[in-house]
């Protein structure tokens, strides 16, 4: 069984800003498999499918980003969700606006949500896809993340998450060095 997580921050007010990358790449996922993420269970929403004979979750926490951590290890256990298993979506300040970067592990880079499942999974061994979204030093971090997507920048961001659907849909037939080797 396979737990994808798309990371963002729950509510209207939230929607298009740049730290809820990972819930618009999983909702463009899930809307290509024809699903909706709209079953709710341990602080989060959720759906199941079946692909390449591969039992999947998609999951977006619905508690705060930096809260994250708590959601995801309640489906690790409930489900006995081996880590390996595991792939987060999430932003990523020290890349630029339209780049995306596949990895096996790593630090959280100061991503408070990745620093959650890091505490609560006792580990930084899990797969990530991050996806750039630059970071202007001019205005706080905190208001920079929670910011909205300018229009122009939404356009390339989308092109992006097209990317994550088809890293997405080759993660079920490729090995994960191959699938950094392709997107990479």
């Amino acid at each position: 069984m396979k737990l994808i997580v798309g990371l963002g921050n729950p509510g209207r007010e939230y929607e298009n800003t740049r730290h809820n990358m990972g819930f618009m790449a999983i909702d463009k996922f899930a809307n290509n498999h024809n699903v909706k993420i709209d079953k709710a269970k341990f602080g989060g929403l959720y759906t199941d499918l079946t692909i390449k004979g591969e039992k999947v979750i998609l999951l977006k926490p619905q508690e705060y980003i930096n809260l994250s951590g708590e959601v995801i290890k309640k489906y690790v256990d409930f489900y006995k969700i081996d880590v390996n298993d595991i792939l987060i979506i999430s932003d990523d300040l020290d890349q630029d606006i339209g780049n995306l970067k596949l990895k096996y592990k790593g630090s959280s880079g100061g991503h408070n949500g990745l620093k959650n499942i890091e505490l609560h999974l006792h580990t930084n061994e899990y797969k990530r896809i991050k996806i750039g979204i630059s970071n202007d030093k001019s205005v706080n971090t905190k208001d920079y993340v929670l910011g909205k997507i300018s229009k122009e920048n939404k356009k390339v961001l989308d092109e992006v998450t097209d990317k994550v659907v088809d890293i997405l849909n080759d993660y079920f037939t490729l090995s994960f060095d191959n699938l950094m080797n392709k997107y990479n």
